[in-house]
């Protein structure tokens, strides 16, 4: 439930941040046009390396998403100031800050969606005891406690006759 609390806050903020750059953007291609603003994004000077581990959670290895940039100098953006508006910057910015939020809500997300199967099939395990191995257990319990129990009054009926014949023989013989 925690993975689930926390995916819904990650969600809320990042649907926030994203709305927010959505709407720098727009208004930077609005000021710029659509070809300069292409131009000025067309070349990246940044590279960003991702990195996917694992680690265990109930018995489940959920992802890790670790991302390093090359350059650690977070001002250096991709074009000149001449031919671009603040609002890129300001659109850019927003962007980067959503993006670590992002791998994040990623990350719950398959962790919460690989959590969320596991649990399926172990209901359905508990379903299939519940309703079906242990009904079985204890219909064959009965079973064979019915047949010891005949077993045992048959037993107890060979006893007795065998008895009764001993008896008789020994009574034919005294007489």
């Amino acid at each position: 439930m925690a993975v689930v609390r926390r995916n819904r806050a990650l969600r809320a903020k990042v649907e926030q941040g994203l709305k927010e750059a959505n709407a720098a953007f727009t208004v930077a291609a609005a000021l710029m046009g659509p070809e300069v603003l292409e131009e000025a994004l067309s070349c990246p000077r940044r590279s960003v390396s991702l990195e996917v581990s694992t680690r265990n959670i109930m018995s489940e290895n959920v992802p890790v998403f670790t991302f390093h940039t090359d350059s650690g100098d977070d001002a250096l953006l991709p074009y000149g100031f001449a031919q671009t508006s603040g609002e890129l910057d300001a659109a850019l910015e927003k962007m980067q800050a959503v993006f670590a939020d992002m791998l994040e809500l990623a990350q719950v997300e398959k962790s919460m969606q690989l959590l969320a199967q596991d649990i399926e099939k172990t209901r359905r395990r508990v379903n299939a005891l519940e309703y079906v191995m242990i009904p079985e257990t204890e219909k064959n319990i009965r079973y064979i406690t019915m047949k010891l129990d005949e077993n045992e009054r048959g037993n107890t009926t060979r006893l007795m006759k065998v008895k009764d014949m001993v008896l008789q023989d020994a009574h034919h013989y005294q007489s």
